[in-house]
């Protein structure tokens, strides 16, 4: 079985699969830690492996490959990258910087390594209120997710936060009437959504919070049914964790394409292959890794 072949070329050759939740489910078969991005992000930090197969999308193994700068990171597959962190680069960061000045820059994980070398700290959607509470200051720049920035801030009392106008396409898929909808057919099923979920969907919601946090939720509530505003493999390992318990998906067209292209084919041709390895330049690296220890050292 490849399962098997994957498994004995990561003992062979020292190597970890770090999965993402949004990961098809039967890669968790071969992940050696499976969660989302703060909770990798530690992992690879920690591990004391040679080889890390990220089985994410680009800026993920990017951020590794900066953690962990004497490891040799690979992706699974190239094409898995993210629409949101292409949408900023440097040239934009810094407009966005010039037009608001001596404002402290709080860049979102989903970003590439060039934006984080030019930001203040890094956050995940699990500890982006933590840390922009942390850096006690009245004002603070956001990128590029628009919709978790904002979210943030009504977390926060007096703070304006001044969002970059990225956005996630998968969660701006769920929209307010597919909440009102999902309420009416499911009056007593609470809905649990993502903070890139649009605005108004998340003050539908009952619950807001990362991947981690939703499923955490759900695990731990008396509740038996959930309706989940977030990508598909939240629910695909929901269902398979909690069979107890009934996961309605929003709506059966909230899936990440990108992060869906990394297959168990893929994993092994990497690890027996090294292909598909993820370098980042020094200088970048450096600077970037800065941005990233802040966030580990205020989310311990």
């Amino acid at each position: 079985m490849l399962t098997d072949e994957i498994k004995k070329l990561k003992k062979e050759k020292n190597a970890v699969v770090l999965g993402h939740c949004y990961q098809n489910i039967e890669i968790d078969e071969v992940a050696d830690y499976v969660g989302d991005s703060i909770y990798l992000s530690q992992m690879a930090a920690k591990t004391d492996a040679d080889i890390i197969v990220f089985a994410g999308v680009y800026f993920m193994a990017q951020t590794a490959k900066i953690i962990s700068p004497n490891k040799r990171v690979f992706l699974p597959n190239m094409q898995s990258g993210c629409l949101m962190a292409d949408m900023i680069n440097l040239r934009q960061l810094r407009e966005f910087k010039l037009q608001n000045k001596d404002i402290p820059v709080v860049c979102y994980i989903n970003s590439t390594a060039e934006v984080k070398s030019e930001c203040d700290i890094c956050c995940t959607s699990s500890n982006a209120v933590k840390i922009v509470k942390s850096l006690n200051v009245p004002e603070v720049l956001f990128c590029p997710d628009t919709y978790l920035g904002k979210w943030v801030e009504t977390q926060l009392e007096n703070v304006k936060i001044t969002t970059y106008p990225g956005f996630c396409p998968t969660h701006l898929r769920i929209k307010p009437e597919d909440i009102i909808q999902a309420k009416e057919k499911y009056p007593n099923s609470p809905v649990l959504a993502h903070p890139e979920c649009h605005r108004e969907v998340c003050k539908l919601a009952d619950f807001v919070g990362s991947t981690s946090q939703i499923m955490k939720y759900a695990k731990e509530s008396d509740e038996k049914t959930f309706i989940i505003a977030t990508e598909k493999g939240v629910v695909d390992r929901l269902k398979r964790d909690c069979k107890s318990k009934e996961f309605i998906l929003i709506k059966e067209n909230i899936i990440c394409p990108n992060m869906k292209h990394n297959t168990l084919e893929d994993i092994y041709n990497v690890l027996k292959n090294e292909t598909n390895e993820v370098f980042v330049e020094e200088e970048i690296s450096q600077k970037a890794l800065g941005c990233i220890n802040r966030m580990l050292e205020v989310s311990k």
